[in-house]
C-alpha cells in the first residue's frame, strides 16, 4: 500500500501510471536535486541507480516542468520550483 508521505510530492505524475518503483526513483532524483544542481551521472552514482533509469525519470519530470536542463553535455539538472511543495 502506498502512502503519499513516503514519496516526494512531485514524484506523482498526472496522466501517468505511478508504480512504486517509478515513485521511488523520482523521489530519489528529486531529493538529490533539492540538495543542489547535478548531472545525471552524479545522481546515478550518489543514489546507486542506473544512469538510464535516472535519465528516463529526469525526462519525465522535465516534460512536466518540474526539473530543467541547463547547458549542453553533460547537462546540469535543476528543480524549477513548479509542482507541489512538501508540507
Amino acid at each position: 500500500m502506498l502512502v503519499k508521505g513516503d514519496y516526494h510530492p512531485n514524484a506523482f505524475l498526472a496522466d501517468f501510471r505511478n508504480v512504486e518503483l517509478g515513485l521511488k526513483a523520482r523521489t530519489a532524483v528529486l531529493t538529490a536535486l533539492e540538495k543542489g544542481d547535478a548531472d545525471a551521472k552524479k545522481i546515478a552514482l550518489d543514489k546507486k541507480m542506473m544512469y538510464g533509469v535516472v535519465m528516463h525519470h529526469l525526462k519525465l519530470l522535465e516534460s512536466r516542468g518540474i526539473v530543467q536542463r541547463k547547458g549542453s553535455r553533460p547537462a546540469i539538472w535543476a528543480v524549477t520550483g513548479l509542482g507541489q511543495r512538501r508540507l
